[in-house]
């Protein structure tokens, strides 16, 4: 009997191991591979994310991996020693649907440590800044995606409709500064709950998404939109986008005035008064939905004022059997560069300052690999462009200067950010105290 039963016991014990040492030897190799990973990433500092970023709990994580898998970049998150960990953050860009897959609700999206960071408003979780009445939303907040700027601006002014608005001479409950998707967002829900509103914007209602190029995917998550309803596709290409703007802006007869440009914000809550370039307003309550982009930065080198340069690409077919620079290393340089390399005859060589490209979407950094692979376009990395000609444009590196032919460049050198203008209305950035 003891017999049978030692033997009944060795039976299992073989099964098991049968079974358990290839999982484990699996998962050791996994393992490694994400380690390995994460050592590149680190090398390339891409293991930092920008802005909002999944923040592990490591105590509720169970390793299941769920979350790595449902990541729509792909490669943000791996499992190191059993827990999620983040490998490749500069690939985030705040989905959040690795904490929506979380079976333990071990994940949360946030902005971490802030206090060093002299980008990040101060703000309450309505988005009101440290000056009473005066609000910030969308990606001036620190969190991107269209998703998150739609939800701020309803957020911000369900916040001022709850909040009393004092009889004041102002002529408005609140004037919003920008028409990208949170400012709109933030009109709409204005006019829907009877406000005295008014949305000023320095361009045309669009906001970033004006600056891509033609027919790219912009990512938005079913989203609800004030007097609109739903924005039920995950993405849309950029001008069917912008004409859901156009129609519900015409439909709702929003109150918007285009070619407006912030100046400056004085008085406080009850009676603002809000310089533009076209004169000034008055008003209770004031939103800033003003995004990160800003205005284009120049290079501030010779031949830079030539015509054949430009700061944005609308639409890369319009450039056929041409020899184009496009400096910069971001995403929008990347896509650039990647729809005039596609483009029939085109030479396309890309200028970068870093030594690679780093904080890119997932989807560039494989395409442009891929892209560089093959030969389609050439990257000088480590360069900058000291002087551009009609027909040419010198790059100097660290140990050479040559100059190329060219017929445009293209600068996508990022913007100068409002902050200057932001501190200067007494706006706090980083941590509180």
């Amino acid at each position: 009997m003891n017999t049978e039963l030692l033997l009944s016991w060795g039976i299992g014990v073989m099964i098991i191991l049968i079974f358990l040492i290839p999982y484990i030897q699996t998962m050791k190799k996994k393992d490694a591979i994400t380690r390995k990973r994460l050592e590149e990433t680190r090398a390339k500092r891409q293991d930092k994310a920008l802005l909002q970023h999944p923040i592990i709990n490591r105590s509720l994580c169970i390793g299941c991996g769920i979350c790595v898998d449902a990541c729509p970049e792909g490669t943000v998150l791996g499992l190191i020693d059993g827990k999620a960990t983040i490998i490749h953050g500069s690939h985030c860009v705040g989905h959040g649907k690795c904490a929506e897959a979380c079976p333990v609700s071990g994940i949360e999206i946030g902005l971490g440590d802030i206090s060093q960071r002299e980008d990040i408003p101060q703000l309450s979780d309505d988005f009101e800044t440290n000056i009473p009445g005066l609000y910030i939303i969308g990606e001036l907040s620190g969190l991107a995606l269209i998703k998150n700027a739609i939800s701020h601006g309803v957020t911000a002014i369900d916040h001022i409709h709850q909040s009393k608005l004092e009889s004041s001479k102002a002529e408005f409950d609140v004037v919003i500064i920008g028409a990208g998707p949170a400012g709109l967002s933030a009109g709409l829900r204005a006019k829907e709950l009877g406000l005295n509103y008014l949305v000023l914007d320095q361009d045309q209602p669009g906001g970033t998404i004006l600056q891509y190029p033609r027919r790219k995917l912009v990512l938005v998550q079913p989203v609800e939109l004030p007097l609109f309803g739903p924005l039920k596709k995950g993405e849309y290409e950029k001008e069917d986008l912008l004409a859901i703007w156009e129609k519900v802006i015409r439909e709702q007869k929003v109150r918007l005035l285009s070619n407006h440009q912030l100046k400056g914000i004085t008085g406080e809550r009850g009676s603002f008064t809000v310089e533009t370039s076209s004169g000034p307003a008055s008003a209770s309550r004031v939103v800033l939905a003003l995004g990160r982009r800003g205005t284009p930065r120049k290079l501030g080198i010779p031949g830079e004022e030539l015509g054949k340069v430009m700061y944005k690409l609308i639409d890369a077919e319009t450039y056929k059997h041409k020899k184009l620079l496009v400096v910069g290393g971001g995403d929008s340089a990347i896509e650039a560069a990647l729809g005039l390399a596609h483009q029939e005859g085109n030479e396309v060589t890309i200028s970068y300052r870093k030594e690679n490209f780093f904080r890119l979407k997932a989807r560039n950094e494989s395409h442009i690999e891929e892209a560089m692979a093959k030969g389609l376009l050439n990257a000088v990395f480590s360069s900058n462009p000291k002087k551009i000609t009609d027909n040419a444009v010198t790059l100097q590196s660290p140990d050479s200067t040559v100059e190329i032919e060219n017929d445009y460049t293209f600068i996508f050198a990022g913007g100068e950010l409002p902050f200057p203008l932001l501190n200067s209305i007494g706006i706090e950035f980083g941590k509180k105290n």
